[in-house]
C-alpha cells in the first residue's frame, strides 16, 4: 500500500515546453453548482449538487519575482500550462520510498496580475489569477479527473458524469 507523504518538487510549463519560474500553486477548486429543493413534500429545503455543473475555477500563482516568464502570463489571451509534480510515498508493503507523478493541465487566462513589491533582500511576492477554462489530473499517467464546461465534459475516476447529458442533448 502506498501512503503520500509529501510533494518533493514541481515544474510549470506554458505550451508543454517554456518553463514558467514559480514558488507556489494553489489548484483550482472544483465545487459543483447546485438546486435548493423545497415545496409540497419536502420538509424543508435541500440542497442538490447538480451533476457535471461545476462552478467558476480559479488557479492562483505566486511568483518569486515578476520575471519576464511569469509576466507573460498576464497577457490577456488563453495559456496552457502543465504542472509537473514529483510526489514522495512510502510503500508500506516493500518498506520503500517511491517517486510518482502527478501532472495538472490547465487552459487558463489571467482575471488579475499582482508584481509584488520591492525591498533589500526579499522576494518579489508576485501573483496572478487565473480563470480556468479547462483543468485535467493524472497520477501516474492515469487520468484522475478532467473538467470542461465548454465540451460538456465533467470525468472523474473514469466516469463521465456529462456523457449522458451529451447524448441526450444530440452531441
Amino acid at each position: 500500500m502506498q501512503q503520500p507523504e509529501a510533494y518533493i518538487d514541481f515544474y510549470v510549463y506554458e505550451d508543454g515546453v517554456d518553463l514558467i519560474g514559480i514558488a507556489s500553486v494553489t489548484l483550482p477548486n472544483i465545487a459543483y453548482m447546485t438546486a435548493s429543493i423545497t415545496g409540497a413534500g419536502v420538509t424543508g429545503t435541500v440542497e442538490t449538487p447538480l451533476a457535471g455543473m461545476i462552478q467558476a475555477m480559479s488557479l492562483t500563482m505566486n511568483f518569486r519575482d515578476a520575471t519576464v516568464a511569469a509576466a507573460r502570463l498576464g497577457a490577456p489571451k488563453k495559456h496552457q500550462i502543465e504542472l509537473r509534480a514529483v510526489e514522495q510515498y512510502w510503500d508500506t508493503v516493500a518498506l520503500e520510498k517511491q517517486l510518482l507523478m502527478d501532472k495538472y493541465v490547465m487552459t487558463i487566462v489571467p482575471k488579475s496580475i499582482n508584481p509584488g513589491s520591492v525591498a533589500p533582500a526579499t522576494a518579489s511576492d508576485a501573483n496572478g489569477e487565473y480563470s480556468v477554462y479547462y483543468y485535467a489530473a493524472y497520477k501516474e499517467g492515469v487520468k484522475k479527473w478532467e473538467i470542461d464546461p465548454f465540451n460538456q465534459i465533467c470525468e472523474v475516476d473514469g466516469v463521465d458524469y456529462c456523457a449522458d447529458l451529451r447524448k441526450k442533448l444530440g452531441k
